[in-house]
């Protein structure tokens, strides 16, 4: 008679290795699934920024409703991170589903596949944040918003610090990335190039948010979902990460950006940025 757990282990592992070999699907799913998060997420606190956006007081109630929507994502952010940090050690349950789902993967992906996920992360090197750092933070001086300039000046550094902090932590080995389309060093856990897009282009969407009209708000929130989704996803096709690894850094790059956009609306109902 065959033990509840070992079928419990063989459904895990059939289970990952069909996502894995239909890789593509499970993406296009996921960037439906994050959009349609992006429209409810837009809906609870997009009509304050959007209202705020040239404000310097904004009212009391909705400054409230943002910080409890912000404590919602940092505490389900933490929360999902823990959980998928129990689980990498050997012979986890996570690191059992990864390499799983990383084989079926390495299988069935097909180069053209690899090539044009190989352009996308590119948005995510760190050389790309950087000079969309420096980029913006120039443009923000010109326009007189110096304290804005430092305050995403301030997130960006502090999320890359934060992440290799983390990565030191944990300790965890990327998995073997033969396909040779990209090269990618150091600790996997959590994905560097999924924490910064989360931040980077979050935080960008916030900007132009402030700057842009009220008719041009929405379609930036979807971009900025849309474009740190791939980039991440872009990890696990190059198999330079698991995907927990990238789970974990959507994870703790949204934990930092509800932090940075809380602090900067904070800081707008005293003084003007």
């Amino acid at each position: 008679m065959v033990a509840s757990g070992d079928v419990r282990l063989e459904l895990e592992a059939a289970i990952a290795q069909w996502l894995g070999a239909n890789a593509l699907v499970v993406f296009a799913f996921g960037v439906c699934l994050a959009l349609a998060g992006a429209v409810f997420g837009w809906r609870i606190v997009g009509r304050h920024l959007q209202r705020n956006a040239a404000d310097t007081q904004p009212s009391p109630m909705p400054v409230a409703l943002l910080l409890a929507a912000g404590f919602v994502v940092l505490l389900g952010a933490a929360s999902g991170f823990a959980e998928i940090a129990e689980g990498i050690g050997q012979g986890g349950d996570v690191a059992r589903f990864d390499e799983a789902f990383s084989s079926a993967l390495a299988a069935n992906v097909a180069p053209a596949t690899l090539d044009a996920f190989a352009v996308v992360t590119r948005l995510g090197d760190t050389a790309t944040i950087a000079a969309l750092g420096v980029l913006v933070a120039a443009v923000l001086v010109i326009r007189g918003r110096r304290r804005l300039a430092f305050g995403w000046g301030i997130a960006l550094a502090g999320n890359a610090l934060l992440n290799e902090t983390l990565k030191h932590v944990f300790e965890r080995v990327r998995p073997v990335h033969a396909s040779g389309v990209v090269a990618a060093e150091g600790w996997s856990f959590p994905s560097g190039h999924s924490s910064g897009a989360v931040v980077a282009y979050g935080l960008l969407a916030y900007v132009l948010i402030r700057a842009l009209p009220p008719r041009w708000h929405p379609a930036v929130v979807l971009v900025a979902v849309a474009l740190a989704f791939t980039i991440g996803s872009s990890r696990v096709f190059l198999q330079v990460h698991y995907p927990s690894d990238v789970v974990a850094g959507f994870l703790s790059g949204s934990a930092w950006l509800a932090i940075c956009i809380v602090g900067f609306e904070f800081a707008r109902r005293y003084r003007s940025t």
